[in-house]
């Protein structure tokens, strides 16, 4: 006699084309700003810093990128083992490099597709999983606070703001992963509301699962995984500068990506496009470099990072949703 289980509902053919038009439409924006810079300051100029960079050059930074990523896997792996998820590195590297196809959602929440495989090949609730999505965010923002406050305390250049910014991060990250605040916090506002009782309820649940990583050596491994990470990326930013001439220490090239990158998050545009562009152009010209060097630099570490990411992502994408599917069938008639 078999069980059937409702599959979770997947995203729709006009979602998906919505979605890559939403994709293709920011890409546009995005480029046409970049493209406006350089006409303003010279395209020549542009375009003379962009040949300075060869392919073994390109190449070390995607290298570095794939660090940052693999780093990251890495800590999600971590996490999967904490809900109980049978240990399985590859599908879990799968999933996560696979939901990178959708960082430019709004809030990047279109990543919680990990949530939905997870589901599909184990059949575990989303009470049980979606806290995987909080944590990989809050491993994230730990990081890059650690490193933005390391980095400023080390170099001699100054960027306003920058202090709060990494306070906010790591308030939020502290928050985000506290099991008893967390429920303390839905609870209150479930008196406040005073509707939507099932909601709430899994809410709790949800919170209440964030005990399974209070253990201290998961989160100091998520850290430690967290900073080599986005380090990684951070010195390819200090590289690729340095290739194109700039006279800039690696605390503050550090200091400026990592700014620029939470910068844009705040911004709240999917993968904080527009946002970062902008506030790395305008840190690295505070900082005296030349307009095109300034452009060059921004529009290559993008390319680099959340564009070279989003490739990975749509390579894998539906690598992933296949065998989340194939599986799925075998678990509904277990």
């Amino acid at each position: 006699m078999t069980t059937r289980v409702s599959p979770p509902t997947g995203t729709t053919p006009p979602q998906r084309w919505r979605d890559t038009l939403l994709l293709l439409g920011l890409l546009v924006l995005v480029l046409a700003g970049l493209a406006g810079l350089a006409a303003a300051t010279g395209w020549q100029e542009t375009r003379d810093q962009l040949l300075r960079l060869g392919p073994l050059q390109m190449a070390l930074l995607l290298g570095l990128s794939l660090v940052n990523y693999a780093m990251r896997g890495l800590r999600w792996h971590l996490f999967a083992r904490r809900v109980g998820l049978p240990p399985d590195l590859v599908r879990d590297m799968r999933h996560y490099l696979g939901g990178f196809l959708m960082s430019v959602t709004p809030g990047r929440v279109g990543e919680l597709v990990r949530v939905r495989w997870i589901r599909r090949e184990t059949g575990l609730t989303l009470e049980r999983t979606a806290p995987l999505f909080l944590m990989d965010r809050a491993g994230d923002l730990v990081a890059m606070a650690l490193i933005l406050a390391g980095a400023l305390a080390l170099s001699t250049s100054g960027i306003a703001g920058a202090v709060p910014l990494a306070a906010l991060a790591l308030a939020a990250a502290a928050i985000a992963t506290n099991s008893r605040l967390l429920t303390a916090l839905i609870t209150r506002t479930y008196r406040v509301v005073g509707r939507w009782h099932r909601l709430f309820g899994r809410l709790r649940g949800m919170a209440r699962t964030l005990a399974h990583f209070s253990h201290s050596g998961v989160l100091a491994g998520a850290v430690a995984l967290g900073l080599v990470g986005w380090l990684a990326e951070g010195y390819a930013f200090y590289l690729l500068l340095a290739w194109l001439g700039a006279d800039t220490s690696v605390a503050t090239a550090m200091a400026i990506f990592v700014f620029a990158t939470l910068a844009g998050g705040l911004t709240g545009a999917p993968g904080g496009l527009g946002g970062a562009e902008a506030t790395m152009i305008a840190l690295l010209t505070l900082e005296g470099l030349p307009p095109e060097t300034s452009i060059a630099a921004t529009a290559v570490i993008r390319v680099t990072t959340l564009w070279f990411a989003i490739g990975i992502g749509a390579a894998i994408f539906p690598v992933a949703e296949r065998l989340s599917k194939r599986k799925m069938h075998a678990v509904e008639n277990r």
